[in-house]
C-alpha cells in the first residue's frame, strides 16, 4: 500500500544496478509501478488501495481456477481511510484466500490520529491476550499435524478469546481472522507465522507490530524528519554529506506561508479552523495545531471524510479552511459536488502541492484540479501568483460566503518579495503585469513567474509582451481579457495544469462566444502521463520553463511575420 517502503523490493527484483536513478528524470519511479516490472503487481501512490486490488486478484485467480494466495500489506496510517474498510467488509462476505498484513507503527507520515489508533494500542497493549494469544497461536501452527477435528476446535478457542480479551472485534465482525500482534522485526518468527497462515482459508489479517525507522536511531527518534529524507547522510550518525544550497535555500515555502498566515486568520477571527487528512506537517497546518489545538483538526486519511466534515461545520457558521494536497482532494471530488457546491456552503479548499510536483510523479501531480473544480457551480477558483496573494486570498476566502473557495499553490520555494497585512481582493479580477503590443500572455498562478523571467528575455531583442496575471478561473475576468483581445491578434495562456478544462479552455470557450479573430495559444501539460524528475525538468519537457515560453513567442512572432 502506499509504497514508500518498495525500495528494498526494487533492489531484490532487478533494479539494483540501476537504482541510483531513483526518483531521477527518466529513472526508476519512486513507487511500484507495473510497467517497471512484473514484480510490481500493482501501482500505487495513493494510499488504502491494497486490500481492494487484493481482493480483486483473489477473486480473478477463483474465476480462472488458480490456485493462489494475495497478500496486501498496509500501513496503519493507510488503515483509517474508508476504502480499506469497504474493502474489508466486502472481502469478509466472499471468503476469499487474501492475507492483509496491517504494519502497525502508529505512524503515516504524521502520527496516526482517531480511534482507530486507540483500538489497535489497545490490542498490543493488552498483556493478558498477548499470553493466550501466544499459547493458541502455537497450538494453530500445529495445523498439518492434526485432523479437521482439531482444527474446527482451535477455531472456535481463537473466536472466544480474540472476542473476551480484544477491546471489541472490529476485524472479526468484518469477516477476518484475527491474528497477532506479532513482532514484526523478529524475521524468523514472522517466516514461521506466514508458512503456518498459508494452509488457512479464508480472508486473515496479521497484525505486526513494528518501530519506523528500525535500525536507524535517528529515524526511530524522529521518523517525521526521516519518512523521506532525500539528501545523502551518513548511515551511522545520520548527519548530512553535503553542504546545504547557499541560493534560495532559506527561504520559506508556500506551505509555510500558508501555515503562518492561517494562524494570524483564525486569531483575528473566532470562526475559522483548520482541517487536513493526515498531512499536517506536509500542509503546515502543524503551526496551527500547537497555537490552536482546538481548532484544527487531522481527520486521518480520509478525504471524503474531511470534505463533509468541513461543511458541516460551515452550515454552523464556521469558517473551515480544507488544507489538502492538489492530488488528494481528487479522493473527495464527489463530497465537493455533493456536500459544498450543491448547498453553496463557504468551505475554503487550500490545493497544496498543485501543477507538476517534482520526484514523487504522475500519482502525486497536481494537474486536474482547475478542470475537475471549474464545471461545478458555487466556487470561487484561483492560484496566486506569489506569496503575497496568497495571504491575500486566504484572507478574501475568510470574508467569503457566497460559496466554495478553492486556492492552489505549488510545492515549493516562494519568490522572497517582502510580506505585508493580507488585503481583501476584488473577486474575479486579474492585473496587468506588463504592457505591449506584439503578443499578449495570460497566466494562472505561480507559473507567471515563468512568463516574467521569458518577457525580460524576449525585451532584450525589442519584442514586446502583454503579460496579465489573471489569478481567478472562475470567475473569469472577462473585461481584462475584453481588453487584451481588442489589441492583440495573438494571445497565449500559461498554466501548471492540464492544458484539457483548465485556464486555457476557460479564456478559449470566452473568445469562442466573442467576434475576435485572433488566434490562441494553450500553454500547460498535454493528454499524457509526466513521469517524475525535477519541476524545472517537467516544466522544460511540457513547456511551460521560462526558456521553452521564450521559444514559443520567438516562434509565434516569425511565423506571423511570415504569413505578413
Amino acid at each position: 500500500d502506499v509504497g514508500h517502503q518498495a525500495y528494498g523490493h526494487k533492489i531484490l527484483t532487478g533494479r539494483r544496478d540501476n537504482f541510483d536513478t531513483n526518483r531521477k528524470y527518466k529513472g526508476i519511479s519512486g513507487f511500484p509501478k507495473r510497467s517497471e516490472s512484473i514484480y510490481d503487481t500493482f501501482g500505487v501512490g495513493h494510499s488504502s488501495t491494497s486490500i481492494s486490488a487484493a481482493l480483486g486478484m483473489a477473486k480473478a485467480a477463483q474465476i480462472q481456477g488458480h490456485k493462489k494466495r494475495v497478500v496486501a500489506v498496509i500501513g496503519d496510517g493507510a488503515m483509517t481511510a474508508g476504502q480499506a474498510f469497504e474493502a474489508m467488509n466486502n472481502a469478509g462476505s466472499m471468503n476469499s484466500d487474501i492475507l492483509v498484513i496491517l504494519n502497525d507503527n502508529c505512524m503515516s507520515i504524521d502520527p496516526n490520529v482517531g480511534a482507530l489508533k486507540e483500538y489497535l494500542t489497545d490490542i498490543t497493549t493488552s498483556k493478558t491476550f498477548n499470553r493466550i494469544r501466544d499459547e493458541l497461536y502455537d497450538l494453530l501452527g500445529h495445523f498439518q499435524k492434526t485432523g479437521e477435528k482439531m482444527r474446527r476446535f482451535a477455531a472456535k478457542m481463537e473466536q472466544a478469546l480474540t472476542t473476551a480479551f480484544t477491546p471489541g472485534s472490529l476485524f472479526k465482525s468484518l469477516g477476518f481472522k484475527y491474528y497477532g500482534p506479532v513482532d514484526g522485526h523478529n524475521v524468523k518468527g514472522l517466516v514461521k507465522i506466514l508458512e503456518d497462515l498459508n494452509d488457512i482459508p479464508g480472508p486473515k489479517l496479521l497484525h505486526l507490530v513494528t518501530v519506523k525507522g528500525k535500525g536507524f536511531a535517528p529515524a526511530e527518534l524522529d521518523p517525521l524528519k526521516w519518512h523521506a529524507q532525500g539528501s545523502p547522510f551518513d548511515k551511522v550518525t545520520g548527519a548530512p554529506l553535503q553542504a546545504s544550497k547557499p541560493t534560495g535555500e532559506s527561504l520559506p515555502n508556500y506551505q509555510d506561508i500558508f501555515g503562518n498566515t492561517i494562524i494570524e486568520l483564525a486569531e483575528a477571527n473566532p470562526t475559522v479552523v483548520g482541517v487536513t487528512a493526515a498531512m499536517p506537517s506536509g500542509t503546515g497546518l502543524n503551526k496551527m495545531m500547537k497555537v490552536l489545538p482546538d481548532r484544527t483538526f487531522d481527520v486521518g486519511i480520509a478525504e471524503q471524510h474531511a470534505v463533509t466534515f468541513a461543511a458541516g461545520m460551515a452550515t454552523q457558521g464556521l469558517t473551515p479552511f480544507v488544507a489538502i494536497y492538489s492530488t488528494f482532494l481528487q479522493r473527495g471530488f464527489d463530497q465537493v459536488v455533493h456536500d459544498v457546491c450543491i448547498q453553496k456552503l463557504p468551505v475554503i479548499f487550500c490545493m497544496d502541492r498543485a501543477g507538476l510536483v517534482g520526484a514523487d510523479g504522475p500519482t502525486h501531480h497536481g494537474l486536474y484540479d482547475l478542470a475537475y473544480l471549474r464545471s461545478l457551480p458555487n466556487i470561487a477558483i484561483c492560484a496566486p501568483m506569489d506569496e503575497q496573494d496568497l495571504r491575500d486570498l486566504m484572507y478574501t476566502a475568510s470574508l467569503y460566503k457566497d460559496g466554495a473557495f478553492a486556492i492552489r499553490y505549488p510545492r515549493g520555494k516562494v519568490t522572497g518579495i517582502t510580506l505585508s497585512t493580507p488585503k481583501k481582493l476584488s473577486i474575479g479580477k486579474g492585473k496587468i503585469l506588463n504592457r505591449g503590443s506584439d503578443i499578449a500572455v495570460l497566466s494562472i498562478g505561480t507559473i507567471g513567474n515563468e512568463v516574467k523571467r521569458a518577457i525580460e528575455n524576449l525585451s532584450k531583442e525589442h519584442i514586446s509582451i502583454t503579460h496579465a496575471d489573471l489569478m481567478f478561473v472562475k470567475p473569469l475576468d472577462t473585461d481584462l481579457i475584453d481588453e487584451i483581445a481588442q489589441t492583440h491578434s495573438h494571445i497565449v495562456t500559461v498554466e501548471d495544469a492540464s492544458k484539457i478544462g483548465g485556464f486555457g479552455s476557460a479564456v478559449a470557450e470566452y473568445l469562442g462566444q466573442k467576434t475576435w479573430g485572433g488566434q490562441l495559444s494553450i500553454l500547460g501539460v498535454p493528454d499524457s502521463v509526466i513521469e517524475h524528475g525535477s519541476q524545472e525538468e517537467l516544466w522544460q519537457e511540457v513547456g511551460i520553463d521560462s526558456n521553452a515560453i521564450y521559444i514559443t513567442i520567438q516562434s509565434l512572432i516569425k511565423h506571423s511575420v511570415n504569413i505578413g
